[in-house]
């Protein structure tokens, strides 16, 4: 028997549905503010110099240097502890070169700060573009293989429509955050979308899958009750599992540098908004089908 419902979550969705359509034009918004996504150098093509400065320097300053210095397209981001990634779409061979002419561009402008050059990346338009397709065909194939398995799964319409409202959701959620927040979308970034959409529709099956066990078990009952409890039952081994995997992805995020700060991060969003894409996507969107046909 069906245990009293101990946490009532269908009693918040409409709250939840609410925060979704929020996120959803947050991101639009902040897609259109910044006028698209900052891609890395991998798919945009161009040089990435990782510099970092004795005395910290905002960005406005560097921006207005570089301008004078004919780097009117520079895009600079700041990665703290004086470290500044600057982006410009020049291509050389010659990078080391470009590099120290940055460089002493900027050093003539701030005589008083060390400047040292920690990392150098190139990447030619061409090689750039073949990347970003190869990595939105990764992308959507990932989404399409997903989507079969769940059809597979469940064979049931207003599960399938649930798990794969909740998969989209859970790509546009880490997308609006990188959107926002003018971060570089990058080939690391693209896995660990596929590696959080993975973990998410992980976490939807297990809870789906009780919710069908419940539902042969109790025939008759009313159906918000089975899923509240379907999810309190599953609920224990969501934030253990979520709990687990985050204390790995905060110590990347922390500890890995600047090379894994966005993938990371990725990982940190994808945790959070998988557990509640599961519990208040998933679900309501099924019950809402289900209740319809």
């Amino acid at each position: 028997m069906i245990e009293h419902t101990r946490i009532d979550f269908l009693k918040y969705r409409y709250f939840a549905a609410f925060f979704s359509c929020a996120l959803l034009a947050a991101g639009v918004a902040g897609y259109l503010y910044r006028g698209g996504f900052v891609y890395s150098v991998d798919f945009s093509g161009g040089t990435r110099v990782l510099y970092k400065f004795s005395n910290p320097i905002g960005s406005e300053q560097l921006k207005t240097t570089l301008v004078k210095q004919g780097w009117g397209d520079a895009v600079i981001r700041e990665l703290g502890n004086s470290d500044v990634a600057i982006r410009v779409k020049d291509f050389t061979p010659d990078i080391a070169g470009l590099a120290e002419k940055m460089k002493s561009g900027l050093q003539e402008e701030f005589p008083d700060t060390v400047i040292t050059i920690e990392e150098v990346n190139t990447v030619g338009p061409a090689a750039g573009k073949m990347l970003f397709l190869n990595s939105l065909i990764a992308l959507m194939l990932g989404l399409l293989l997903m989507l079969l398995y769940i059809a597979w799964r469940f064979w049931s319409f207003s599960f399938g429509i649930g798990a794969m409202i909740a998969i989209f959701h859970d790509a546009i959620a880490i997308l609006t955050v990188f959107a926002c927040f003018g971060l570089e979308i990058s080939p690391n970034v693209i896995c660990a979308i596929l590696a959080m959409l993975s973990y998410s529709i992980n976490d939807t099956i297990i809870i789906f899958s009780r919710i069908r066990e419940n539902m042969a078990k109790e025939k008759g009952k009313d159906i918000e009750v089975i899923v509240n409890e379907s999810i309190n039952q599953t609920l224990r081994r969501t934030l253990m599992t979520s709990f687990a995997t985050t204390l790995a992805a905060g110590a990347l995020f922390v500890f890995g540098g600047e090379a894994l700060h966005t993938l990371s991060l990725s990982f940190l969003i994808g945790i959070v908004i998988g557990t509640y894409s599961s519990i208040y996507v998933a679900s309501p969107v099924m019950l809402a089908l289900r209740s319809r046909i």
